[in-house]
């Protein structure tokens, strides 16, 4: 679905970027949708193309189930607001502007604060390898010491590090985090993360001896998965997703 070709391109706005303001616009409704917000906080954002590595993020203000294309607001590796004089979330333009500047593979940057990815970031032995959505992630899951609330642009050094490669990282004590090639991927990231701490909360609540499939099935579970963010099934679930939020009272794309 062109999602940005449903509504007209506002005159100053290349139309690539537009695809990507309506594109990561519906990601945040999708996010609200399926519960992982955290009121105003937490951030999502896009890298627009350019060589200059600016990115789009949220308004901050604004909640996700009522984020709007235009709402996102463009900023440089800075903090420089390009667009305006929008407001913008400090402790979310340090952890994206990190990640953005770092990785050329980083689309799209998604960081949450839910119930249960918090809760198994506050846990020592971190993501358990113990149902399929946590092997999509063997092998590919950094981690993050906190360090406080986000606000020292000297962490940006150590969040980039301690990510390395790797699509995904639990920021201890505080939340999730995802870096998607694109916003497919993202979403697709994000969701399975999410799942995969809610499932591992609720079995770890049972109390019962938990089953850990043996190394051999972990790692061919994970090349299974693979990390490609063109992979066509994204692109299918990202359509599916897309009519979830279809019936919103206001369009995204505007």
């Amino acid at each position: 679905m062109d999602i940005q070709s449903q509504t007209s391109i506002p005159a100053g706005i290349d139309p690539a970027e537009w695809a990507i303001r309506c594109d990561l616009a519906a990601l945040y409704r999708l996010v609200a949708h399926h519960r992982m917000t955290d009121l105003i906080y937490t951030h999502i954002s896009a890298r627009v193309p350019g060589p200059e590595h600016h990115f789009l993020i949220n308004r901050y203000g604004v909640m996700f189930h009522e984020m709007r294309a235009s709402d996102l607001v463009k900023i440089d590796l800075d903090g420089n607001v390009l667009d305006g004089s929008a407001p913008i979330n400090k402790a979310g333009f340090v952890i994206h502007s990190a990640i953005h500047a770092a990785r050329d593979d980083a689309m799209c940057v998604i960081h949450t604060h839910t119930s249960a990815g918090i809760a198994v970031s506050a846990q020592e032995h971190g993501l358990l390898p113990i149902s399929q959505h946590a092997l999509k992630f063997y092998g590919r899951l950094a981690y993050h010491g906190y360090e406080g609330i986000a606000l020292d642009l000297d962490e940006r050094d150590r969040l980039v590090a301690d990510l390395g490669a790797h699509p995904a990282m639990i920021l201890r004590n505080h939340g999730l985090l995802v870096a998607g090639g694109t916003i497919p991927h993202a979403w697709s990231l994000i969701y399975y993360l999410e799942r995969a701490c809610q499932a591992q909360i609720a079995a770890l609540a049972g109390g019962a001896k938990l089953v850990l499939p043996p190394e051999d099935v972990r790692l061919r579970t994970a090349a299974q998965f693979g990390n490609n963010p063109d992979s066509p099934h994204q692109a299918l679930a990202w359509e599916a997703s897309l009519r979830l939020i279809e019936g919103d009272r206001t369009d995204w794309r505007c």
